[in-house]
């Protein structure tokens, strides 16, 4: 991950466990680790704040126990507040809530720091990037996201890359430089390059990483 000081931006792959075989859960994330994947990204949806269900922190907690490899969890779900202290409890480290969801932004970033969790900010689409940029002295992460949320496969949108380079140019401009941008959706060997090119250096990769044949190789073409 990005060190601050640093110019060039170290490159993480999150892998999103929503694009993985779900029945052999074990076996794949075994394959993010030989694959040299940094981080496991965990998928949290309501059915409200998305359409979709997906599943909780009993499950994360299970995961927890098969994986040193940091537990990225994204709660799409429209109140994160009464889910921060379990996803904390499971063994997340990183907990990213949604700047339009129903609580309290800077109250729940600050409760996810009193759980010794790395906060993270996550922004749709048709949302202005100054609104994660209004609480960036809270967050350790801004996850800016490329499709909108709810749905694996979907289309990268690459207009979203200036959000990016804005936020990256803002937080170095006004000392944030340890801060980790995160990009998320339809991010393969094609876009990745485009998303580490202005300015993101978590990128959080689904169906081109679990349907490869040779997920380690995709890991380092992700990488760059």
């Amino acid at each position: 991950m990005r060190k601050k000081g640093l110019i060039i931006i170290e490159t993480a792959i999150s892998a999103s466990l929503l694009a993985s075989d779900l029945i052999n859960l074990e076996r794949e994330i075994e394959r993010c680790e030989d694959a040299g994947v940094d981080l496991i990204h965990f998928d949290v949806m309501d059915g409200r704040f998305v359409e979709q269900i997906t599943y909780g922190s009993p499950v994360l907690k299970l995961i927890r126990k098969i994986t040193r490899l940091p537990l990225d969890v994204h709660l799409m779900v429209e109140d994160p507040t009464k889910q921060i202290e379990l996803f904390a409890d499971a063994g997340a480290d990183i907990i990213t809530v949604h700047a339009e969801s129903s609580c309290d932004v800077p109250r729940c970033l600050e409760r996810i720091h009193e759980r010794g969790v790395k906060a993270a900010l996550a922004i749709k689409p048709k949302t202005f990037p100054e609104v994660a940029l209004d609480h960036i002295s809270l967050c350790d992460m801004i996850l800016v996201m490329t499709v909108e949320p709810g749905y694996g496969g979907q289309s990268f949108i690459p207009t979203m890359m200036s959000k990016v380079k804005m936020i990256r140019e803002y937080a170095d401009k006004n000392g944030y430089t340890s801060l980790d941008i995160q990009v998320d959706g339809g991010i393969n060997t094609e876009t990745a390059p485009i998303a580490r090119i202005a300015g993101a250096n978590i990128l959080v990769a689904g169906t081109g990483l679990f349907k490869s044949k040779d997920m380690r190789a995709v890991t380092a073409a992700l990488k760059g």
